[in-house]
């Protein structure tokens, strides 16, 4: 009798790890590409710094997975940051190209120092040209800046909205993070919904990249029965100091 239990448990122990590892191999690993619009523009100086550790810390975070998820480890995550601003014309930079997480190099100033004016359309419309390129599944666009256009030579309001329309088509996330900046007008008129857009403190930024990197993460492991669609909710708008920044400028 003894034997015959012994024999039981050890073939639903069997049985466990089967299905376990069934369900891994029916899992295919999930890619998820970040592409980061980051404004070098003169008016960013006072808060570059930050701005460029927040940057980093997402980076560093999207890299990470939680335990506590099934399938979350199987996430490939890889980070594109681009910076402009406009002196002549639109200035586009990649500084850093699909880098895995566990090969990012910090950005630093050396590489890109703030300048120029504000070509905010021009430069959506080569961020999604980027993307585009690429041709992820999953893609998270994340707009930084502190400022309205006022430089863009190629593109309008109407086309930079079709180029971010076309994006979400595809399933892709874009989101406008306003940097001690809280008029959402540009983002309003290109269609980015108030849900996606949220105003930040400078001193939160860090916070708020890290808190976008987890939920960029949820929205790359999602399956298309269960999305999960990157949004700011009351508690993200705490932690970036929202009202502060509102306050700040008069609003």
């Amino acid at each position: 009798m003894r034997k015959l239990l012994l024999a039981a448990m050890a073939l639903t122990v069997s049985l466990s790890v089967a299905s376990n590892v069934q369900a891994q191999i029916g899992h295919k690993p999930a890619d998820l590409n970040t592409y980061i619009l980051l404004d070098r523009t003169g008016s960013m100086s006072s808060m570059w710094a930050e701005a460029l550790s927040s940057v980093n810390a997402y980076a560093e975070n999207v890299g990470k997975s939680d335990p506590s998820k099934p399938f979350d480890r199987h996430l490939n995550t890889r980070v594109t940051l681009a910076v402009f601003d406009a002196q002549d014309g639109l200035q586009f930079n990649v500084l850093r190209d699909k880098v895995a997480p566990l090969n990012w190099q910090d950005v630093t100033n050396a590489e890109a120092s703030p300048r120029g004016m504000t070509p905010l359309y021009d430069a959506i419309g080569q961020i999604i040209a980027t993307a585009s390129k690429d041709n992820p599944k999953k893609a998270v666009i994340v707009i930084m800046t502190d400022g309205q256009e006022n430089a863009s030579r190629e593109m309008t309001q109407k086309t930079a909205k079709a180029a971010l329309d076309a994006a979400k088509k595809r399933g892709w996330e874009v989101v406008f993070l306003g940097a001690d900046f809280s008029n959402f007008s540009d983002a309003n008129g290109v269609g980015i919904e108030r849900t996606k857009s949220m105003a930040v403190d400078k001193s939160a930024l860090g916070e708020t990249m890290q808190r976008l990197a987890k939920k960029s993460r949820d929205y790359g492991v999602a399956e298309p029965a269960a999305p999960a669609p990157v949004t700011f909710d009351a508690e993200d708008r705490a932690a970036a100091k929202e009202e502060a920044v509102k306050q700040k400028q008069g609003q």
